[in-house]
């Protein structure tokens, strides 16, 4: 029998239209906090197309999401690359430079379209142990890492589309 695929939630669902909360950093570890970003990592796995996942889209009301290291690499086997948690990220800073990129999501799969976002981020969060980090990301990454943050804003892509097929 095949395993069902872990629900995602659709466009029109409560909790993607939310501001998703804080997770205190002295429960990261604990089990909930832990299930749902083996969730969001089912999420990426099961999905071909998936490059990242955030908490509000698997039901979720947490800042946390998972981005596949696959995006640094798209031209290679997506199940050779580890997933990057991110917990109570913060994008502290964006290039000026903008570019209109193409983009779906998961939670909007009858959507794709172009949306315009920074060139280049910084972004510092809590990986799934607890540590702070920091890192720059441009091209691909960026454009995830500003897409799942929306998530976590409460925003769906579909809100930004500039133009949609």
């Amino acid at each position: 029998m095949e395993k069902e695929k872990t629900k995602i939630y659709q466009k029109g669902e409560k909790v993607l239209n939310q501001k998703a909360r804080e997770v205190p950093l002295d429960k990261i570890g604990e089990k909930k906090f832990q299930d749902i970003i083996k969730k969001l990592e089912r999420v990426i796995f099961e999905n071909d197309e998936a490059l990242a996942a955030a908490a509000p889209q698997v039901g979720d009301p947490w800042r946390i999401f998972a981005v596949s290291e696959w995006a640094l690499h798209p031209n290679e086997k997506k199940a050779d690359f580890k997933n990057i948690v991110f917990i109570n990220p913060k994008i502290t800073k964006t290039s000026k430079e903008t570019s209109l990129a193409p983009e779906s999501c998961l939670s909007a799969p009858q959507y794709y379209g172009n949306v315009k976002r920074a060139q280049k981020v910084k972004v510092e969060a809590y990986d799934e142990n607890g540590e702070k980090f920091r890192r720059g990301a441009s091209g691909l990454l960026a454009q995830v890492i500003q897409h799942e943050t929306d998530h976590l804003d409460g925003i769906l892509f579909v809100d930004k589309l500039k133009s949609k097929s």
